[in-house]
């Protein structure tokens, strides 16, 4: 690892450099990031998000709340994530709390989004079984029709989620399998940082 992770005391400070690092280099979406929940049964379930803000009160990604994540973030908010940058030989595990963000974060991120991911926003049923590709056509259709003039507001299901972190993992490549770990976990009103063995 570079001397500025082994020597700064905050983890939102080392995540902000790595993630500038990927945005430099990594060909296709350097915000992308694994999200594991929980179901009720308690069996583990991931898939890939994309992250859309992190401050020092955590990382921010949106979904429909009724979609599988979102029902389980509800009934159990706690997640992991995890950011894998290839190209740098660079990986970041966090895993902490998860809280809804407020109506006016959410409101202010829908409507930065592309007219037709809101249309989708509104048209998908996420998660739950469709019948055919063309019933979801068609709700699109109906749905551009619906909002053809105007703004199109955010549906009350759909918003974002904030990670809260309680750990934050940095993880470097190094030759013969003898990686580089560091371990922030939150102690208080700060940090406290641990190397791992590989």
């Amino acid at each position: 690892m570079n001397g500025d992770l082994v020597t700064n005391t905050d983890p939102f400070a080392v995540f902000a450099e790595w993630f500038k690092a990927a945005e430099a280099v990594e060909p296709n979406d350097p915000n992308a990031m694994a999200l594991a929940t929980v179901d009720a049964d308690g069996t583990p379930n991931v898939r890939t998000v994309l992250l859309k803000g992190y401050d020092a009160n955590g990382f921010v990604f949106y979904t429909n709340y009724e979609s599988a994540k979102g029902r389980e973030l509800l009934a159990n908010p706690k997640a992991a994530l995890n950011f894998h940058w290839k190209s740098l030989g660079r990986q970041v595990r966090v895993r902490g709390a998860v809280v809804p963000v407020s109506a006016a974060e959410a409101d202010a991120y829908f409507a930065s989004r592309p007219r037709g991911s809101r249309i989708g926003a509104w048209a998908s049923q996420q998660s739950r079984p469709l019948e055919s590709r063309f019933a979801l056509e068609k709700a699109v259709a109906a749905y551009t029709a619906k909002f053809a003039i105007g703004e199109i507001p955010r549906p009350g299901h759909w918003s974002g989620f904030r990670l809260a972190p309680r750990e934050i993992e940095f993880w470097s490549a190094a030759t013969f399998r003898l990686h580089d770990r560091v371990l922030f976990r939150r102690a208080g009103e700060g940090w406290e940082k641990t190397r791992l063995y590989p």
